[in-house]
């Protein structure tokens, strides 16, 4: 099995803190999400994670206007430049401190950083400076007294507006102009949040976090702006020979009316009649006036004097200004005017950070406190996208059967259905009241379960997306574990407060066994996979693994003595087998059938230990404390997957006892727990300093642990490092990713085949040039055979779509059995995003007819849920296409029997008009007669 999986999509976070920003097309939200950026993409409704990681975590991020490079800052000040087409960085750069706002110039030619009171401008690398050397500096500027927090750019990238903490904005440009020079905003009481210019204008908007808006007008227009042109001096006459001649112009310039009329008369004798009289022409200064002053949700600070305006963004072509509260609150006002067009709570915590796309349609919020990010669509009141999180750490996960879906559980007692392809979440389920401790996919892909420490067991219908089970033991127990049996008949929930294993039936509902033997809290449990089995695994903090068999002899058991406290247990696919993972760092094995021990692994130095910020013991003697909880084996069951109280996930050859490969899930330092050493300048004669509580200010404009009987702000808010956790690892059915659900969400890692050259059983006279000859001469299972020894996915494909499709059955019958396997794995994975799906069809269905009697079920089943998987969801994008079309065509004909049946009686109305005249013309010639 090849285990070259990389990381390719982090779900379950959506948005972390930062900024927020849509791509220039309009139709992708960029989101930091920790250490790593996602862009939901709302066209196609995806999401993608870039494979770009930083040593801590994202707040400040910015897209160039062509939309190919993308500029993120991280909390330490360490800059990244992306490419968005390789997704790939290309420069990193390190402002040394924190940095509040990156923004770059409507032109693209130059992009602006605020760190601290100073405004860093850079040269954008491109076509368009020439300058293919990223962070160049071209200006700084020192002005602000305080923090700066905002940066707007003029529509003509002359113009830099940059708010600060000092309650001022201010204006500087980048050239010199000569009726421009630096110029101060004043009028606000408190912190500026955002400024704005107007589109092609000087008109600003200065918005501060107590909610006032001041609209200041600019006394010129953009095209006013005069470039400064320095004095060019006198030069001296060629016929001087004097060393100290006076310039009369600048001794006479500023004299009496005596002298200026002396001055004024020897300009007159001076001059020649041929030259043209000089005049002094006057520049206009920029100036600003204030024309209003507005305070923003007035309602909501009436309501809640602790309101404050935390974020804010503008369009400038709809004139359409969106302001975020720290309640949970945002407001929509058309400028200058400030109409309010729109007010909508979307939470009761802070909204972190606001943007709009390029059209002014759509607006996105983002909620650090709730990991929450919303897409609304203002004019018809709806949502676009809405993701949130778990609120707290991920406790579990499970695949789906056929691996497109997976189901998260947290300490948040919610319950979540991700979709695999697309990284959106597609149902949350609320009905759990504590955290989450286990959750399951039924085999049949009908339901799921979970177990909660509130002592219920749930069970979810995924038609109705309804819990339609709730399971209870007879007394108060708070469930740790769950396991399913293959038919889905049997739920068995294990103690952790009571030492006992329960036992239901998931059609009646009612409890049937309770299964007592172990005498600690039950760590973990696990049917056997083999169809023909019914045998139940379960291991405690009693040092011991239970072999049942509950469903045939109830109670009875065998009783295996472990090393140390069990912390979980699996059984091997074929169900032969069972890993333990325990206590003192080591995975055993043992036989199910003779309950002897197969072998162990010593996994405690390659599991690894890092060392949190405050304690007091090295990281080598911390790493004695470590274990493995979490055991997931491989589809063909070689080797095993296995995680724990570290960064690192470890794949383990069973067979030879030896590490494969370990994955380090997150270089995130803003985690604790990730380096093996402490930053000695922590230590210091008094202490720790990690050990103070931090008292910057926050989002919300309060002060995380304030003074004793200060009342503004939540005195129980802490900040804190979660240390780096793999609480779960699985295994996706089709063998093609892996899903690890972490402290900073859920990761997937997955085999990228394409760029994999991994050829099979080559020889010398296999290259491109002659597979393509021999499909020209229509040796089509040579050709295949050929293409598939160079194993190259472009040319397999070229190949197979060459082959008519009346040729499938005679090229399979053709080919031996190791190239059948190749084949069916090969089209499986290219049923994902093909759009020949009735000819992949046709090959699958000569495969599987020819074939099928030689296809070992067991070994290919990953390849075999794979085409499963691939297959049930072209299924279902066809059957939403379907029934759309289904119901368009039924409205097309109800309007036209509509219309046809209106022509009718129209018809019919006409008729009996033309009838009444003609009898009254008949009676009228009655008449006359």
């Amino acid at each position: 099995m090849k285990f070259a999986y990389k990381f390719s999509n982090l779900l379950g976070t959506v948005y972390n803190k930062g900024d927020l920003i849509f791509s220039p097309d309009g139709y992708s939200v960029i989101s930091p999400v920790g250490n790593r950026i996602t862009i939901f993409d709302l066209k196609n409704n995806k999401s993608m994670t870039l494979p770009v990681e930083s040593r801590f975590n994202f707040t400040a991020i910015d897209i160039a206007p062509n939309g190919v490079t993308l500029i993120a800052i991280n909390e330490e000040g360490e800059a990244s430049l992306i490419s968005l087409i390789s997704r790939t960085v290309i420069h990193k750069y390190r402002f040394k401190r924190p940095v509040a706002c990156v923004k770059f110039s409507p032109d693209g030619k130059h992009f602006a950083a605020c760190k601290q009171n100073n405004v860093f401008v850079f040269k954008a690398p491109g076509l368009l400076t020439g300058e293919f050397n990223p962070f160049v500096m071209e200006r700084i500027f020192h002005g602000a007294q305080d923090d700066t927090t905002f940066i707007d750019w003029s529509s003509d990238s002359k113009i830099l507006a940059v708010g600060s903490r000092d309650n001022a904005t201010r204006l500087y440009s980048l050239d010199k102009w000569a009726n421009f020079r630096t110029y101060t905003f004043g009028s606000h009481t408190n912190s500026i949040v955002a400024c704005f210019f107007e589109k092609n204008s000087y008109d600003i908007s200065t918005i501060s976090s107590n909610g006032q808006l001041c609209v200041w007008e600019c006394s010129i227009e953009p095209d006013a702006l005069k470039v400064w042109e320095p004095r060019v001096k006198k030069q001296k006459p060629k016929d001087s020979d004097s060393e100290d001649d006076i310039d009369l112009d600048k001794a006479l310039e500023k004299p009496g009316k005596g002298k200026r009329a002396m001055k004024h008369s020897i300009e007159k004798d001076g001059e020649d009649e041929d030259e043209p009289e000089e005049k002094d022409t006057k520049v206009e200064p920029l100036r600003y006036k204030r024309l209003a002053r507005h305070y923003l949700g007035n309602e909501l600070q009436n309501q809640n004097r602790n309101a404050v305006l935390t974020s804010a963004a503008y369009h400038r072509s709809t004139k359409i200004l969106v302001t975020g509260f720290s309640h949970g609150a945002f407001f929509i006002h058309e400028m200058p005017e400030v109409n309010m067009i729109h007010s909508l709570s979307i939470s009761d915590q802070c909204i972190s950070a606001i943007s709009l796309n390029n059209t002014g349609d759509w607006i996105a919020l983002g909620c650090s406190s709730l990991g929450q990010l919303l897409v609304w669509e203002w004019q018809s009141e709806s949502y676009a996208m809405k993701q949130q999180g778990h609120g707290t750490n991920m406790n579990c996960l499970a695949y789906s059967p056929d691996g497109q879906y997976i189901v998260t559980g947290g300490d948040d007692g919610k319950v979540k259905l991700w979709n695999a392809s697309t990284g959106f979440c597609t149902i949350t389920f609320h009905e759990h009241t504590s955290a989450i401790s286990g959750v399951l996919f039924s085999h049949n892909r009908k339901f799921i379960v979970s177990a909660s420490l509130d002592g219920t067991v749930r069970a979810y219908d995924m038609t109705r997306y309804r819990n339609f089970r709730t399971l209870v033991s007879p007394r108060p127990v708070q469930f740790a574990c769950l396991a399913l049996d293959t038919s889905d008949e049997f739920l068995a929930a294990g103690g952790q407060d009571v030492f006992e294993i329960f036992l239901w039936s998931v059609k009646v509902g009612r409890l049937l066994e309770i299964l007592s033997g172990h005498e600690g809290p039950v760590a973990s449990l696990a049917f056997s996979p083999s169809p023909a089995s019914s045998a139940l695994a379960s291991v405690s903090w009693d040092k011991t693994l239970k072999l049942w068999n509950a469903i045939e002899s109830g109670s009875s058991h065998e009783t295996i003595q472990l090393t140390a406290d069990g912390l979980c247990v699996v059984y091997k696919p074929d169900g032969q087998q069972v890993a333990v993972a325990t206590l003192d760092g080591q995975i055993s094995f043992f036989d199910c059938k003779t309950s002897d021990q197969l072998g162990s692994i010593e996994g405690r130095m390659d599991l690894g230990s890092g060392r949190s910020d405050t304690d007091l013991v090295t990281a080598k003697q911390s790493l004695q404390g470590k274990a493995f909880t979490s055991l997931c084996y491989t589809a063909d069951g070689m080797c095993i997957l296995a995680g724990g109280q570290s960064k690192n996930v470890c794949i383990y050859n069973i067979q030879e006892s030896i590490l494969l490969k370990k994955f380090e899930v997150t270089q995130n330092r803003s985690f604790d727990a990730v380096d093996d050493f402490i930053n000695r300048r922590k230590m210091t004669d008094f202490g720790n300093l990690a050990l103070v509580e931090d008292r910057d200010e926050t989002e919300g404009g309060k002060v995380a642990l304030r003074l004793p009987g200060v009342r503004k702000g939540d005195m129980a808010s802490r900040s804190n490092k979660p240390e780096v956790r793999v609480y779960g690892l699985q295994f996706s059915p089709t063998g093609q990713s892996w899903a690890a659900a972490t402290t900073e969400g859920l990761l997937i890692y997955s085999l990228d085949m394409g760029l994999v050259f991994d050829p099979f059983e080559l020889d010398v006279g296999v290259t491109p040039q002659t597979v393509k000859e021999t499909l020209y001469k229509r040796e089509h299972a040579k050709a295949l055979m050929m293409a598939l020894k160079l194993n190259e996915k472009l040319l397999i494909q070229e190949v197979i779509e060459n082959i008519p499709y009346k040729d499938a059955d005679l090229t399979i019958t053709g080919l031996s059995d190791v190239y059948i396997e190749k084949v069916l794995k090969f089209i499986a994975s290219e049923l994902e995003n093909t759009r020949h799906i009735h000819f992949y069809l046709l090959w699958i269905d000569a495969i599987l007819t020819r074939q099928g009697s030689k296809i070992n079920s067991s070994t290919q089943m990953p390849v075999l849920l794979t085409l499963q998987k691939n297959m049930q969801k072209k299924y279902d994008d066809l059957s939403k296409v379907c029934d759309f079309n289904q119901y368009t065509i039924k409205y097309i004909q109800r309007l036209g029997e509509h219309k046809a049946r209106i022509a009718q009686v129209e018809k019919n109305s006409r008729e009996s008009s033309d009838e009444e005249a003609q009898n009254e013309s008949v009676t009228e010639e009655m008449e006359v007669d």
